[in-house]
């Protein structure tokens, strides 16, 4: 037992250390924008890539008897009040009542983020127009992404800079807030590890435009999926890109152009993707859906489409599909099954659910339109299965 000299210096003991860790988790806590189950590299261009970021080794990697669930949606937005205020109502709390089962029940559920969390005060980066299309919602929006399951939101698109750069880090601030990883503007995070049931999912995030991380600089995506592999369990990649609007409903072979600017070679592109680590890579972009395919095992889409944009774009007829895209995959990434979940927008409501299975037939008739040996079968509830070889 200890005696009283030693117990008083054991207590100043625990007190010094006490003090000490929580100046250390202030330290850390302040250094990091990840809540405590993501882990994330920050790059800036001239820096080099450090060990510091690593998440811990884990220890109970899955294994191919393990099925992981991964739920994705296309273009999430909740309205804009620039340059007019059409904003979803009640704080859009009914917008994802339709869509949140599912990607509450997923083990990972991932979006595209289009637009920006900002204030009525923040300057628009460009000036409104025709053919000029500005998104900006409160940032008290930003909860009803957590309430409806989200675990991460893709920033690597053409409307995450539309109120320049306080726009970009007012968005990270909001997410961050809810404890949504995200990812994809040049100079911020690379990628984001997330820890989800002792499963690490590592994603990335690549663009068209010059402030995201981009696809087309393919030897810099190599460098991070070469980075980001060894750091987690399962790695999804996912992008902006292609042309835009209904008669790019069809994915090319080649090089996408539109309005000037070079959209990707998609093709090309996501198959790297997977020849150099990642197990699961979609897209979106387009504003409508397209084709699905197996490569090597691992799923692509091509793009998901809008999902939910309730004001400031047109949702008429396929623009309108919304899917969410439930994927199981094994615990090497190796798709098993899913199912697109077909939803179709209403104007200032958000997607609802779709007893047409509109989008699913739609993917299913671009898939075996455009994908030679898709590997897929697509039923017409949306069921999708591995043909046997």
């Amino acid at each position: 037992m200890l005696n009283f000299a030693q117990n008083s210096k054991h207590h100043l003991m625990k007190t010094i250390n006490t003090f000490m860790l929580a100046i250390l988790a202030a330290i850390l806590m302040s250094g990091t924008s990840c809540d405590k189950s993501a882990v994330a590299n920050t790059k800036q261009p001239e820096a080099q890539y450090t060990e510091d970021n690593d998440p811990a080794p884990n220890s109970n990697s899955p294994s191919e008897a393990d099925t992981l669930t991964i739920a994705m949606c296309g273009d999430t937005m909740f309205g804009t009040d620039y340059p007019t205020v059409r904003l979803a109502a009640n704080e859009g709390k009914m917008l994802f009542e339709d869509t949140a089962p599912i990607t509450k029940a997923a083990d990972i559920a991932l979006g595209n983020l289009e637009g920006v969390f900002g204030t009525t005060d923040l300057p628009a980066a460009k000036a409104p127009g025709k053919n000029s299309y500005t998104f900006r919602f409160p940032a008290l929006y930003a909860p009803r992404l957590t309430e409806a399951g989200y675990d991460y939101m893709c920033l690597a698109n053409n409307h995450s800079r539309d109120f320049g750069d306080k726009g970009i880090a007012l968005s990270e601030k909001a997410l961050d807030e809810q404890g949504i990883a995200h990812s994809g503007i040049k100079g911020h995070k690379e990628w984001v590890v997330i820890e989800r049931n002792g499963v690490k999912y590592g994603v990335c995030a690549f663009g068209h435009n010059h402030y995201t991380i981009t696809h087309l600089d393919i030897k810099n995506v190599e460098r991070i999926l070469r980075e980001l592999r060894p750091k987690c369990d399962i790695l999804i990649v996912t992008f902006h890109g292609g042309a835009e609007g209904r008669t790019a409903r069809h994915l090319p072979q080649g090089r996408e152009i539109f309005l000037g600017g070079d959209r990707g070679t998609l093709r090309e592109m996501t198959h790297y993707c997977i020849d150099h680590g990642a197990d699961l890579v979609f897209g979106h972009g387009p504003h409508v859906v397209r084709c699905m395919e197996l490569y090597k095992g691992h799923l692509i889409a091509y793009s998901l489409g809008n999902f939910c944009t309730p004001y400031g774009i047109n949702i008429a007829d396929i623009t309108g599909y919304a899917p969410v895209l439930e994927a199981r995959i094994n615990g090497k990434g190796m798709f098993i099954d899913g199912k697109i979940h077909s939803f179709i927008q209403q104007p200032g409501v958000g997607p609802k659910a779709d007893p047409t299975n509109a989008a699913a037939k739609e993917i299913r008739s671009l898939t075996d339109s455009d994908i030679s040996n898709s590997q897929l079968t697509i039923s017409d509830d949306g069921t999708i299965t591995r043909n046997k070889q």
